[in-house]
């Protein structure tokens, strides 16, 4: 099965069977024994077509007026070719229309295969529709950047029509490949001479001072990675562990941990000592959570099994010093990492997920000691599970307040987004996650 191929069946299981795309898109490379370059492109493609299905729908509609109800896998054939065709200039039109219509004969037959020809050709000397034509700004920019169009209209009014569109175009690009150093095990300067050595090039980061971006190379298939030198996490996530400030000899409460990447942060930085109780509703992903403790080396991390809605029924109160609550979310912040979730999260959604995290911030407030710190972190950019969730939880627990000095506690580059006890980044702010983080302290 060539590369287009599988790109074909790669983007039919995330859009038919809902596969997460970096799961779906590592076992396809996986199983396809892909070298280095057929690997770059299935990426490219299958990534691209997913973040611009709508955009490339719009283009294809004029020339789809005639043709009678597609199959699925059609349609997914004529998106990836044209996604080739208009955004990949490497790959020439006629190369990339050849192998769609070779694999058309293959799935189906000739008609099928002689309508992807021709729509395809016809759009190459026709061209594409104008997206001026979508007179309504707001629904110009939800297909410009193919993202749906509550969503976008939602953006608009809570951050205004440029910020919504920064967001939108970042949300297109590729995420930066980022670590954290395990501080337990070496200085940014080690992993960065160790990395060269293996010939991965990489430079500090920007937002975190345990942070490291990769500009060549892939950071998880290297020797430091595997020995525990590094952690692979985006920077505004770095930022949860700092605002927290576990202290050495805390005891520490996770809700929602895995896979673990801010628990592992949090016992790093308590210096190995004291305890982190790292909880999660699913089993397996508690054993991912293990499994990354042992990677660095961390042996004051208890990983257990639990609904974070019923953390009551395991803990006393007042039994954790600190309590951090990385809630559920609908993680439109990660866009750029799973862009299918843009398609398959809805407005009912937003709410239910709004609902679980006020049930989760409710078990887990009487555990914490009086004069503790709780963290609410979400990778989310919507305001209903953010800054109204925090107002929300206050109105209903005045035994807590926001602690104004979360700012001091983080790196002074993102500051300037947060107010008193809350921050929030948007993607575009320094080409990282979105991400919204607020900081709790209970009344003595």
């Amino acid at each position: 099965m060539n590369v287009r191929e599988l790109a074909l069946t790669t983007l039919l299981a995330i859009e038919q069977n809902g596969a997460y795309s970096h799961l779906q898109l590592n076992d396809a490379i996986r199983k396809g024994r892909l070298d280095g370059r057929d690997a770059a492109l299935l990426t490219e493609i299958v990534y691209g077509t997913v973040q611009r299905r709508d955009t490339l729908d719009y283009y294809l509609a004029p020339f789809l007026r005639k043709a009678r109800r597609l199959e699925p896998w059609v349609r997914v054939l004529l998106r990836l070719t044209l996604y080739q065709m208009v955004y990949l200039d490497r790959v020439p039109d006629r190369a990339a229309i050849f192998e769609a219509v070779e694999i058309a004969k293959r799935r189906g037959h000739r008609g099928i295969a002689s309508l992807v020809n021709g729509v395809l050709r016809a759009i190459g000397r026709e061209g594409m529709p104008s997206l001026d034509a979508i007179h309504d700004p707001g629904k110009r920019l939800a297909v410009a950047t193919s993202h749906p169009e509550w969503l976008v209209r939602r953006w608009i009014e809570q951050y205004g029509f440029d910020e919504a569109a920064r967001m939108c175009e970042t949300n297109l690009r590729p995420p930066q490949s980022t670590a954290r150093v395990n501080r337990l095990k070496a200085t940014v300067e080690e992993a960065l001479e160790r990395l060269d050595g293996e010939g991965v090039k990489a430079v500090q980061g920007q937002l975190a001072p345990e942070a490291i971006r990769a500009e060549k190379g892939n950071l998880a298939h290297t020797e430091a990675f595997r020995a525990g030198w590094l952690t692979i996490q985006d920077e505004s996530s770095m930022l949860v562990a700092r605002a927290l400030d576990p202290a050495p000899g805390e005891r520490v409460l996770d809700c929602c941990a895995a896979p673990g990447g801010k628990t592992t942060h949090i016992a790093e930085r308590m210096d190995g000592r004291g305890e982190v109780v790292a909880v999660d509703i699913h089993e397996h992903k508690v054993k991912l959570i293990e499994q990354q403790a042992q990677r660095l080396g961390l042996d004051n991390i208890k990983a257990l099994a639990l609904d974070s809605r019923r953390l009551g029924e395991r803990f006393a109160p007042e039994s954790f010093d600190r309590i951090l609550v990385d809630a559920p979310c609908t993680g439109f912040g990660v866009i750029r990492r799973k862009p299918e979730i843009k398609y398959t999260k809805g407005k009912d959604d937003v709410a239910a997920l709004a609902d679980i995290q006020q049930a989760i911030l409710r078990a887990a407030a009487p555990l914490l000691k009086k004069g503790g710190a709780l963290v609410y972190s979400t990778c989310t950019v919507e305001r209903e599970e953010n800054e109204e969730a925090i107002t929300r939880f206050l109105a209903d627990h005045p035994d807590f307040f926001l602690d104004a000095g979360l700012l001091e506690r983080l790196p002074e580059p993102v500051r300037l987004h947060g107010k008193g006890g809350m921050l929030q980044l948007l993607p575009h702010h320094f080409d990282s996650d979105g991400f919204f983080i607020a900081r709790l302290r209970k009344k003595v």
